[in-house]
């Protein structure tokens, strides 16, 4: 029986990606999605893969929807929090709405899918978890305090809960992809775009195929890189 693997938002751009590439490799996935019914129905009649719909950033209707999903599929084994958000702008004109909706939905969903399969992997002594950070989230970005707060948070939740976790056999891991040509970017006006491009010396968009091979690696990880953030970005940004 293959192992299971949630994505969240997995319907769409890196997570679509991370879905159908989990899926080529042998493991049963279930992707989340929040929104986009339309997109969420094509891309299950395009993979034959299980969409469940569901707010990650709401914890009882993830508990409940993790529920649902093991029921139907098996235990989860690997989890891939890939959802997010941005709804940018200065701070000093930023709502709490905005402020509260990315943390909600970029970091307390973290928790909130983490909580319902970590007492599973705990109890059979196998687990690994990758958490989407950010570019972002190493260096901070202009217009987006909430965006790499979010992202930052995300780091450090994954150092301390590969520590948590070690001893039982389980892993949780960062990526921090820099800028992937999505929907999202393609969205950036022209001459945006281009500017991003010219300061990220491989002068190129990363694919979203790059962090779902990154994802696989994780996973697949016998159990000794644990605590870490790979950083994906063409040179844009080297951590220290």
């Amino acid at each position: 029986m293959s192992k299971v693997a949630l994505v969240t938002g997995g319907t769409r751009g890196i997570g679509e990606a991370i879905s159908k590439g989990l899926s080529a490799a042998g493991y049963t996935v279930a992707a989340n999605y929040s929104g986009n019914d339309t997109a969420a129905a094509k891309f299950r009649e395009d993979t034959g893969i299980a969409v469940y719909k569901f707010d990650v950033g709401d914890y009882d209707a993830t508990a409940a929807a993790i529920k649902q999903i093991e029921a139907d599929l098996g235990p989860v084994e690997i989890l891939v929090n890939n959802a997010g958000i941005t709804r940018d702008g200065f701070l000093h004109k930023m709502t709490p709405e905005q402020w509260h909706e990315v943390i909600r939905v970029d970091l307390d969903s973290v928790f909130n899918t983490s909580r319902a399969v970590i007492e599973g992997m705990r109890t059979r002594g196998y687990g690994r978890i990758v958490n989407i950070s950010s570019i972002n989230g190493q260096k901070g970005q202009i217009g987006q305090s909430n965006y790499s707060a979010a992202k930052a948070g995300i780091i450090g939740f994954t150092k301390a809960l590969a520590q948590e976790g070690a001893a039982k056999g389980i892993t949780v891991n960062a990526i921090a992809p820099g800028y992937i040509a999505t929907e999202m970017v393609a969205a950036m006006k022209p001459e945006a775009l281009a500017k991003v491009v010219a300061t990220i010396p491989v002068g190129r968009l990363g694919e979203c195929e790059e962090i779902a091979r990154c994802v696989k690696f994780l996973v697949e990880d016998p159990g000794f890189i644990n605590g870490s953030t790979l950083t994906v970005n063409g040179s844009q940004y080297i951590a220290g």
